[in-house]
């Protein structure tokens, strides 16, 4: 298993109890040593996957290698499994990179099974399962919209972003950047990342829980992933508690979230004086300060703009706290982000997917169908996106070794030969499936 993420005990812990060794590889063998702490059968090692010989030996001793590093290792690891004729497991979506090595994957006769986690993953699962029932009862998908959120539970959800991280801050904030671009009623649409925020919207589920959505990345390629041709509206998207979206919005509008380097942040300046050469102001006075932000940033109200400044005094932008210098705003604001906006001890998180399903029956009646997983963290064991994520990881592996996953080549799940047998292990023996309902019809 390459990788110690946060992600990675859930898998290791169950593989350990089906009795599998399981070797812990890192690049430092100390943080190994520690994901590999009171775990029958785990062996830990220091492994560079940039190190082509050593990787190939490492290989070359297992019959299955997890790989839970970023996804831009995994065309390198997948190269090494094919030299040595070794299964490979990957939570990540298939990138262009991957899909090249499928004929030499085939041909080394090795299952790639990528797609794995929870988004993508559990996704996956559910949306081809509803889709190839009504598909087979001769119906029609006309719309399919699927939003999933990783946030803190709504009792830690305390800070003036509704928002917690669990994982790199850099990355969470550098995919609010992306383009969006989807289906909506027959005709595409795409947005620039820099107007994605301006694009979400409040999405109910549960009443008990305040919402919003915004289309995550490029969903067109789902119509012919999950083959629905026929839909007219298809969006994959990403769900966050109010008031997120204003407030990154106004972090984007002032170059908070910009990567180009600043001189004045090489230095352990402070947050003011870092503030005015981010935004430009003529000087580091709370008065100058917030004129400029107010020229620069588009507030929906009144009340909008006293909520949001009250935010940014909290993240400490107008105060003589020293910086951590990091040379472009990005990593200077991550760096004081990832120390203001941890899970504290005893705390939990909430993951909440829903897919939502416009159906045409052979009939003709319309139905409007969910697919419904709502999880609290559990404090004393996983928080619920390490769970949802390394679960479905690790019952791929058992059933890429035992056979039951024997398809070659690079894999995802798309088809229900291979998604069957997943849900049912990962509802009857983990209690992890989404829930059906019919919320409209007609």
């Amino acid at each position: 298993m390459l990788g110690a993420g946060f992600v990675t005990r859930p898998t290791l812990d169950i593989l350990s109890e089906a009795g599998i060794p399981v070797t812990v590889a890192c690049r430092t063998l100390a943080t190994a040593k520690k994901l590999s702490e009171g775990v029958a059968n785990a062996t830990p090692i220091s492994l560079d996957v940039n190190d082509d010989s050593a990787l190939d030996a490492a290989v070359a001793q297992h019959d299955l290698v997890i790989s839970l590093i970023p996804y831009t290792f995994h065309a390198t690891v997948i190269k090494s499994a094919i030299r040595k004729k070794k299964h490979v497991v990957t939570t990540s979506y298939v990138s262009p990179a991957m899909m090249e090595l499928d004929a030499e994957a085939k041909a080394a006769g090795i299952t790639v099974m990528n797609e794995i986690g929870l988004d993508p993953g559990i996704d996956h699962l559910y949306a081809i399962k509803t889709i190839d029932e009504v598909h087979q009862a001769g119906g029609k998908i006309l719309g399919f919209k699927s939003y999933c959120g990783g946030l803190p539970a709504a009792e830690d959800s305390d800070n003036p972003l509704g928002y917690k991280f669990s994982w790199s801050s850099r990355g969470v904030l550098l995919a609010l950047r992306n383009a969006g671009k989807w289906w909506q009623d027959g005709k595409e649409v795409e947005v620039a990342g820099k107007d994605l925020m301006g694009t979400a919207k409040p999405y109910f589920i549960y009443p008990g829980y305040a919402f919003v959505a915004y289309p995550n990345r490029d969903s067109t390629a789902y119509k012919e992933r999950y083959s629905i041709p026929e839909a007219q509206t298809v969006v994959r998207g990403t769900l966050r508690y109010q008031g997120f979206p204003q407030f990154i919005r106004v972090l984007v509008d002032l170059g908070f979230l910009e990567e180009t380097p600043l001189d004045a942040l090489t230095k352990p300046i402070s947050w003011q004086e870092a503030t005015k050469a981010v935004v430009g102001a003529a000087s580091s006075g709370a008065a100058d300060l917030e004129s400029k932000i107010l020229s620069k940033a588009t507030f929906d109200s009144t009340e909008e703009h006293q909520r949001i400044l009250s935010g940014l005094r909290w993240i400490g932008l107008f105060s003589e706290e020293p910086i951590t210098p990091r040379g472009n705003p990005l990593d200077t604001l991550c760096a004081t982000l990832e120390k203001k906006m941890q899970y504290e001890a005893g705390e939990r998180d909430l993951v909440m997917l829903q897919h939502k399903f416009e159906i045409e029956h052979k009939d003709g009646r319309r139905e409007t169908r969910t697919s419904t997983l709502c999880e609290n963290g559990d404090p004393k064991k996983y928080f619920a996106m390490a769970r949802l994520v390394g679960t479905p990881c690790a019952v791929a592996v058992k059933q890429v070794l035992n056979g039951t996953i024997s398809e070659k080549g690079i894999l995802a799940p798309m088809s229900p030969s291979i998604n069957e047998p997943l849900m049912r292990e990962l509802r009857d023996n983990y209690g992890i499936e989404c829930h059906e309902k019919t919320i409209a019809s007609s």
